[in-house]
């Protein structure tokens, strides 16, 4: 069995995304502190997000998670990202002049789409993935697979190497990122039913070793 930390941040989905966790077979374990995620053991570690990422941001720094998170993508052990926990990770964001963890290089900027588009961007879309091989891809047709998306801004990262797979939406823009072990999703897994629960189980087995 594989264990996964989750970070609760206060606004995320906490009960969607460790039910996932567990219809994969790993072991969610919920988690608030740097001393948490160490007690825990976990082979894996995942952030959640939805809402303001000001409020994302300023949680993870006043619980003195930002260090952990760095020392941990560096370190190369797997890690999943969702909606804000992929917009956290870059330099700044245009959502409230947010400054990022800064984690990689790049931009979190507003959707700037003709009027008939609605913002945010909200519902099932397809995605293709750019990096066939990642093993978060594993199982999955290089395009047209559908996922959730919830969203008012989307991530700019300044090295397109990072982008894992890009949606389009008046426009392609990036819906995961990913590098070594670390990955992270703009659209909800939690909420993209079989597809989704592919990609958790996916990062499973990358956990699992």
């Amino acid at each position: 069995m594989v264990s996964v930390a989750v970070i609760d941040n206060g606004i995320c989905n906490l009960r969607s995304v460790t039910k996932a966790i567990e219809a994969v077979g790993g072991v969610p374990v919920i988690v608030h502190t740097p001393a948490d995620i160490a007690a825990s053991g976990a082979s894996g570690l995942v952030l959640p997000g939805v809402g303001a990422l000001r409020d994302c941001v300023a949680s993870l720094r006043a619980a003195k998670l930002d260090g952990v998170l760095g020392d941990w993508i560096a370190a190369d052990r797997p890690f999943l990202g969702v909606c804000l926990g992929m917009q956290a990770l870059f330099e700044h964001s245009e959502e409230g002049n947010v400054t990022g963890l800064g984690i990689f290089p790049g931009q979190v900027v507003r959707f700037r789409r003709p009027p008939e588009l609605k913002i945010p961007h909200m519902g099932w879309n397809g995605v293709r993935f750019t990096q066939p091989a990642s093993p978060l891809a594993a199982g999955l047709a290089r395009e047209g697979e559908e996922f959730y998306f919830v969203h008012s801004y989307h991530c700019v990262p300044a090295d397109p190497a990072l982008v894992l797979a890009e949606c389009d939406y008046g426009g392609a823009f990036t819906a995961a990122i990913g590098r070594g072990r670390c990955f992270a999703t703009q659209f909800h897994p939690e909420k993209s039913q079989a597809k989704g629960l592919r990609i958790y189980r996916n990062f499973v087995a990358v956990a699992a070793g």
